[in-house]
């Protein structure tokens, strides 16, 4: 299933990897309440640095054939978006499954172990527009909310960079649940979470943020002259079933990231496989 790539990986950019970080009560705490965490020094520079490159490459490589940015609508114009990438690179599957990173996912949602659910770049260009407001889980044909987002800046962003942004406590109302990302959902979750207090700061070299599948988050355009690079993880609880899609997104996503499961079964294909168990 994955392919050959030779790159080297130092030996401190893979140890950090599968060593733990310290999750504590408050951070589970917050994170139930608020359905998202930022979490500083989770990576490393030396880390970040190999395996930026790497994802930076392959992002390169998929994405040359795209439009020009000023011939996009607004969700293309928001981030190259390319998914899956652990089954075709093995230097970069090392990353994507770090059993730090998967650990820290289980910990916060209070499971006991985590599954892949998929894999996912978004590189918001130079001169990219902003991510409307959404909440992923609407592409996601869960039968339960036990699923997180691990996004991981592949360099620090600075707020003029397009940073993500988190509506604290929207992963309990159920706004939104229907719209794909578009001006319509930008608009009409954006009236609905006035009330709410709002995170949207700097992410510093090594911060990575963790958000529920149903919290409302988006970002702002990339102001800068530097491509935001950024890689995600999504996991979902090891018994996770795979609920009947709700729409065209989880019809595509059940195909796509589950091949092979009917609705009700334990969501095991080859594309899942268990990331991490206590």
């Amino acid at each position: 299933m994955t392919g050959m790539s030779t790159a080297t990986c130092p030996a401190p950019a893979t140890e950090l990897l599968d060593q733990p970080f310290a999750i504590s009560a408050a951070h589970i705490a917050r994170y139930r309440r608020d359905g998202c965490i930022k979490l500083k020094g989770v990576l490393d520079a030396d880390t970040l640095a190999h395996y930026g490159r790497l994802i930076a490459d392959y992002v390169a490589a998929k994405a040359k054939d795209l439009p020009p940015l000023e011939n996009r609508g607004t969700y293309g114009k928001a981030f190259q978006q390319i998914g899956n990438i652990w089954p075709h690179d093995e230097a970069i599957r090392r990353f994507v499954f770090s059993k730090r990173l998967a650990r820290i996912a289980a910990e916060l949602m209070e499971c006991s172990g985590v599954r892949m659910y998929h894999d996912q770049a978004l590189f918001k260009e130079p001169g990219g527009g902003f991510t409307p407001w959404h909440a992923d889980q609407q592409y996601w044909p869960l039968a339960s909310d036990r699923s997180v987002t691990a996004w991981i800046p592949l360099q620090a962003t600075p707020l003029e960079m397009g940073p993500l942004q988190f509506a604290l406590g929207s992963q309990r109302l159920p706004i939104g649940r229907d719209l794909e990302i578009s001006d319509e959902s930008e608009r009409l979750i954006g009236t609905k979470l006035t009330d709410l207090p709002k995170d949207e700061t700097p992410f510093d070299l090594g911060e990575v943020s963790f958000h529920a599948g149903w919290s409302m988050h988006r970002a702002g355009p990339n102001q800068t002259g530097r491509m935001r690079g950024v890689m995600t993880v999504i996991y979902i609880d090891a018994g996770m079933r795979l609920s009947v899609p709700a729409n065209r997104n989880q019809e595509a996503d059940a195909r796509g990231w589950c091949p092979g499961i009917e609705p009700g079964e334990v969501i095991a294909s080859p594309l899942n496989p268990v990331m991490w168990e206590a």
